[in-house]
């Protein structure tokens, strides 16, 4: 990873090296912590972070979820994902937001420790490959079970609940794939480790529900409109791994993946084996819209400028 200036650090911008958390940080030893991963695009007007909104609300949705307060307003937040950006002169890069337990009482009753903050950023290119964007990934049915509903809290983007993920994530790419596919308790599809996924059948695209378990993407949200403004018919239903055997095409969707192409699943051939048309028409759009090169989507860009 290339190292940025600055990292913003509970309310100020600090060195790099600098930015250094105790050994005896609570989220370090029991995972309960929150994060959001945002991405800035260099945009035909200067820099732009994506849907900057709706994912701190997703941020503080999740903390309300996990009942931790977090210190520091969501303007504020907002305004320091700004900053960070400035700081380190760039036109593009990810943001990663944090909220964590700090150092102080060890134990899983623990209430006093202080509730940090940060936002990291970096340069990170295409999460999947860039061979990945054009040609289309392989995926592996994971052996791991999506955190059911009744058991993780879901619905937010938890820092533990992503053993869940890591697990599925290295199975696969030991096995020689690109990315896992996960299912849910009841041996439905639900999602890849960090990833949405959607399945094409002509002018039909089908989804996963957000009743599922699966993590609300904000741009699994953002495709779902802008397919439903290209034409395609857009369903939120459940479905077993066998449906996508036999789709036309199946892409993901996330912020580090941006939208990627699977052209294999199980080592199932998928539609004609590469990116799907459907697939490219809608990665297309996307790139267009977070390039500032859409003005009916300016409202999902947060211009840094």
């Amino acid at each position: 990873m290339e190292k940025a200036k600055k990292i913003w650090m509970d309310g100020k911008l600090v060195n790099w090296e600098d930015a250094n958390v105790h050994i005896l940080t609570h989220t370090l030893h029991y995972g309960f912590g929150v994060f959001e991963g945002t991405r800035c695009y260099k945009t035909v007007d200067g820099p732009a972070i994506f849907r900057l909104d709706d994912h701190l609300k997703r941020l503080y949705n999740s903390a309300q979820i996990l009942t931790i307060d977090i210190p520091v307003g969501f303007k504020e937040m907002a305004k320091a994902s700004k900053e960070i950006i400035k700081a380190n002169h760039y036109q593009e890069c990810y943001l990663r937001h944090i909220a964590f337990i700090g150092d102080g009482e060890m134990g899983l009753g623990t209430m006093t420790n202080p509730v940090r903050t940060a936002i990291i950023s970096w340069k990170w290119g295409a999460y999947l490959g860039e061979e990945g964007l054009k040609k289309g990934i392989r995926l592996k049915t994971s052996s791991y079970a999506r955190l059911p509903v009744q058991s993780f809290p879901c619905k937010a983007k938890a820092v533990g609940n992503y053993v869940n993920s890591i697990l599925a994530k290295r199975e696969a790419l030991k096995a020689g794939y690109d990315e896992a596919v996960m299912l849910d308790s009841s041996g439905y599809v639900a999602e890849a480790s960090g990833e949405n996924i959607f399945l094409v059948f002509g002018d039909t695209i089908i989804t996963p529900p957000e009743s599922s378990s699966i993590l609300n993407g904000i741009t699994r949200k953002s495709v779902i409109e802008l397919a439903k403004d290209l034409g395609y018919q857009v369903k939120e239903e459940t479905f077993p791994r066998d449906t996508i055997y036999i789709a036309d095409e199946v892409f993901l969707t996330g912020t580090a993946a941006e939208v990627t192409p699977v052209r294999e699943v199980d080592n199932r051939k998928i539609g004609k084996g590469s990116a799907g048309d459907a697939t490219l028409k809608i990665q297309a759009e996307f790139f267009k819209i977070v390039l500032g090169k859409n003005p009916k989507y300016k409202k999902w860009l947060t211009y840094v400028d």
